[in-house]
């Protein structure tokens, strides 16, 4: 039987997600990236290196399910030229030859370990994730339920978004001052600067412009809650209305995008039941971060009445300001606590990666929502051409 124009073709999205996340596993191997230098070994003799000493089965695990996403999309992104038992082999020699790379460069950074049995494990993983998503892929892509339901709940061409729209539960993660208060690296960046840089650059714009007493003047404006639930409400809005771009009129947008706050939530407390030294897991469903919660998802369900362009220029709008307070207001001294609870030393590598994934999520939001206009606009030019 001949198969339809629409079959077998490959997923755009897949490759994208595919190319993300071997950036994010790069990122997680080598980072903090400084520190640079040969210590006299051979970049692969972590290959015959016994068995350490102190292995736990955390450890393992971690690195297991860390490579499991990427077998799984490695299968994803080579059909329907690479299927079954051949798309399963190539994700597993992928997946090795990653993870050896990854652990070989690491011989050269002191902070990190090359280790024969995080490659072992991270092989395994990438192994179990393509053998878990092979039997699934035709139905995903091709002729199943689930590709007739993404056929007909979500809009097509639409794979950047998607991918960004599914990081965000993850940008969240990292301890914020204020609940999914994002963004707020210029901030960090200008504290930075001791005094006679920031004295001298505050030396080329207006005196009225100057950020020193702006902090305390805007944190007076409204009490804390207060402004815990306008960021938090800000942020998630602007989340959900672009999520809710990307979902078609007539499905069931209301329920995928409570399903979607669902989703949030639950990395959230995940990641701080994680990382918490204390148990603080609820520390940030603080009352102004609950009424932000409220206040956030009825706005944006309010919202879906609207038209898509409607939505797209109050996402910006919600984000632009949030950015402005996230970086103006000053810090909760109890934040401090919280960051001190986080554990740093066991996750480095992945609160290095929350951390980046917080800090420049709202400005990547952004910059796709820039190039839809500009996308628009020029095809409105060439029409009236």
């Amino acid at each position: 039987m001949s198969e339809k124009p629409w079959q077998r073709r490959p997923s755009a999205l897949s490759r994208q997600a595919l190319v993300l996340y071997a950036a994010l596993i790069v990122y997680g191997s080598w980072y903090p990236f400084y520190g640079w230098r040969s210590l006299g070994l051979a970049p692969f003799a972590f290959l015959s290196d016994p068995l350490p000493q102190y292995l736990t089965a955390f450890d393992v695990i971690t690195n297991v399910l860390g490579y499991m996403p990427f077998g799984a999309l490695v299968v994803l992104a080579v059909y329907p030229r690479w299927r079954g038992p051949l798309a399963v082999a190539l994700a597993f020699v992928l997946g090795g030859l990653l993870s050896g790379t990854m652990e070989a460069v690491q011989t050269y950074l002191p902070t990190r370990v090359a280790s024969n049995v995080d490659l072992a494990a991270n092989a395994l993983g990438a192994l179990l994730g393509a053998a878990i998503m092979s039997p699934a892929t035709g139905a995903l892509l091709d002729r199943g339920l689930l590709r007739r339901l993404r056929l007909l709940w979500f809009e097509r061409d639409r794979a950047a978004l998607a991918c960004l729209i599914f990081s965000w539960p993850f940008a969240t993660m990292y301890p914020a001052p204020r609940l999914f208060g994002l963004g707020n690296w210029p901030r960090a960046l200008w504290l930075r600067f001791d005094s006679t840089t920031q004295d001298a650059l505050l030396a080329w714009t207006p005196l009225r412009w100057h950020v020193g007493a702006w902090p305390a003047r805007v944190a007076a404006w409204l009490p804390v809650d207060l402004w815990e639930a306008a960021i938090t409400t800000l942020n998630l809005f602007a989340a959900l209305a672009l999520a809710s771009l990307a979902v078609r009129r007539h499905a069931p947008r209301v329920r995928l995008l409570i399903a979607f706050i669902v989703m949030t939530l639950g990395v959230k407390v995940g990641a701080t039941f994680l990382q918490s030294q204390s148990g603080l897991t609820f520390d940030w469903a603080t009352s102004g971060a609950l009424a932000g919660l409220a206040c956030g998802t009825l706005a944006a369900l309010l919202a879906l009445r609207l038209r898509r362009r409607s939505r797209a220029a109050l996402a910006a709008c919600a984000l632009t300001v949030a950015l402005v307070f996230v970086n103006l207001l000053p810090v909760n001294p109890y934040f401090d606590v919280v960051l001190a609870d986080w554990r740093q030393g066991r996750y480095l590598h992945f609160n290095g990666l929350a951390h980046w994934l917080a800090w420049i999520w709202p400005y990547a939001a952004l910059v796709w929502l820039a190039f839809v206009v500009e996308q628009a606009w020029l095809k409105r030019r060439v029409t009236h051409v």
